[in-house]
């Protein structure tokens, strides 16, 4: 989800638990290698979050050091959107806990120039209409409980172990397109409640118990179900948005704001200008290789009469 180092930094803060760096443009989330900082944290790796996407940033002081914790817009991030706000603060990437070594006013000034940049680009923090960030990449497999779950970008496969209930086992490995998914539902261990991943069909109406439902992960120990989380967010981002854009493998890939037809009848000037910009979002690695390519495409051939 990350990518190159920013060639200029506004704001740095560096702590065990990671580094944040602002640019003006994008917040840049590497997460630390210290062992106490959460494997999630690890696994989802550098993050870049462009301006766009922000709605707020808050810095809490405290006795152990504090924390900055990093808002993003409703919708606007496909992880934030299948965690729904589950995460414990240690396995959230949006938070940097501070040791007592860092002085307040890094974190303050770190905050300030983000909000600052907000104020000035006239940021909304109302809900996005597409997804700003582009999710975890694939394929990905996660092994939790009594199963394990893949996604290789177009089908989630379902395998079960010798813990499965047999009522699952029955209905053996599932292979499930991903257009034939209405829903995405992730929850953590919570008290006796078992973790779980669940995918939901298009016009099913059952809905069976985890515990028994074929097209449902379940794990009972907290630290399994941590990377299914990822799968959670890879399947979320290619599902049509919950606010009304369209499905994200159809759409613009994720960071590019497509105006309705854009391209078409622009002059020249304004076309070779939105080309520079995707070529800074691909620069700066809010897009990868492939994704800047297909939304140069689409620019391009939105430009054609």
């Amino acid at each position: 989800m990350g990518a190159s180092r920013p060639a200029r930094v506004m704001a740095e803060v560096i702590a065990r638990d990671g580094t944040w760096t602002f640019d003006g443009e994008c917040v840049r989330i590497v997460p630390g290698h210290d062992r106490g900082v959460h494997k999630l944290r690890q696994a989802v790796g550098e993050i870049a979050v462009p301006l766009l996407a922000v709605a707020g940033i808050a810095h809490e002081s405290g006795r152990k050091g504090g924390r900055l914790r990093l808002r993003l817009r409703d919708g606007a991030d496909p992880f934030g959107q299948a965690a729904r706000g589950q995460l414990p603060d240690a396995a959230d990437p949006y938070q940097l806990a501070m040791s007592t070594d860092i002085r307040t006013g890094v974190a303050e000034y770190f905050a300030d120039e983000v909000r600052n940049a907000l104020l000035i680009e006239q940021v909304p923090d109302g809900p996005s209409d597409r997804y700003l960030l582009p999710g975890p990449r694939v394929p990905l497999t996660a092994s939790a409980g009594d199963g394990t779950v893949s996604f290789d970008g177009t089908r989630v496969c379902l395998e079960w172990n010798g813990w499965t209930e047999e009522s699952k086992k029955s209905a053996g490995p599932q292979h499930l397109l991903l257009e034939d998914l209405a829903a995405v539902e992730w929850k953590p261990l919570a008290g006796f409640e078992n973790g779980h991943l669940r995918f939901r069909l298009r016009g099913a109406t059952a809905n069976p118990q985890p515990k028994h439902d074929p097209h449902c992960l379940t794990w009972g120990m907290r630290e399994l179900g941590g990377t299914t989380l990822l799968i959670a967010a890879a399947v979320v981002a290619r599902l049509p948005h919950p606010f009304g854009a369209p499905p994200h493998a159809l759409d613009a890939p994720a960071g590019v704001e497509a105006a309705p037809d854009a391209g078409r009848g622009e002059d020249p000037d304004a076309l070779l200008r939105r080309l520079r910009e995707l070529g800074d979002l691909h620069r700066d690695g809010v897009l990868t290789d492939e994704e800047f390519t297909a939304a140069k495409r689409i620019l391009l051939r939105g430009s054609q009469p």
